[in-house]
């Protein structure tokens, strides 16, 4: 068992977090607040933008492969070198869609005005 420093860019906090262990589960001992949601990979809620180092998350089905490089949803991902993350960052998928839902244009805002 490896232990790896992770820290989480612009707040000054860092942590170690076992190799076993997921990143989410670390935080919530630790008391750092880190959003989250439904803890299985599927919401989104607990991810991060992945600045510096590498992690295994073999469970998180909410990213997609080019994703998964990128980002880490911190309720599966275990690390595999000393991180930096990006809390509250967003893979692009979700901003899509975040980014639809917001859009006054599209026709599910139109239909709701009628």
């Amino acid at each position: 068992m490896s232990e790896y420093t992770v820290e989480f860019a612009g707040t000054g906090e860092s942590i170690e977090v076992s190799d076993t262990q997921t990143i989410l589960n670390a935080c919530l001992e630790e008391g750092i607040a880190q959003e989250y949601s439904c803890r299985v990979g599927m919401c989104l809620a607990c991810s991060a933008r992945i600045l510096e180092g590498e992690v295994t998350q073999p469970a998180a089905r909410g990213l997609t492969d080019e994703e998964a490089e990128e980002y880490a949803l911190t309720c599966m991902a275990r690390p595999q070198s000393d991180l930096t993350l990006d809390r509250g960052a967003y893979p692009p998928s979700i901003e899509d869609a975040v980014g639809a839902d917001a859009d006054p244009g599209t026709d599910d805002a139109a239909t709701a005005d009628d």
